[in-house]
């Protein structure tokens, strides 16, 4: 399988409230529930999955140390092929249906988050997101 690249969005369940240091942005609370987060893998979004699922590794993205914990899970992922500034229109779109965790993921652009807390991410089958099934071929 060719490496797929583009914007992935990846479904996060916090199974308790969680207040959790990530990187220089400090100490966030995470209410219990679902979230969605937004990245970008120019090169392999299977591979940056893959990265995301493991528990241990070095922390460098925001993401890294939400998912690091162990009432942390990713429970489904859905990409779209396209360049890094798909990975903005992305965010901005689920930010139009969420509650966004701010600054968190966004580091390098100027939107508000690329981290949205809601009771269901459904809408996101309507924005051409694929879902995303992580297999033993990659």
């Amino acid at each position: 399988m060719s490496a797929v690249k583009g914007i992935y969005v990846l479904i996060i369940k916090i199974d308790t409230t969680k207040s959790l240091k990530i990187g220089a942005l400090g100490e966030i609370l995470f209410p219990a529930g679902t979230y969605a987060y937004v990245g970008s893998a120019q090169s392999s979004i299977e591979y940056r999955v893959k990265r995301h699922m493991r528990k241990e590794k070095r922390l460098f993205w925001h993401i890294d140390y939400l998912l690091v914990d162990t009432a942390v899970k990713i429970v489904q992922t859905y990409y779209l092929t396209g360049d890094k500034t798909c990975e903005c229109q992305t965010a901005q779109f689920i930010a139009q249906h969420s509650e966004s965790v701010p600054k968190f993921g966004c580091s390098d652009c100027h939107c508000k988050s690329h981290l949205f807390y809601s009771d269901n991410f459904a809408f996101l089958k309507k924005y051409s997101v694929r879902q995303l099934t992580l297999s033993s071929t990659w």
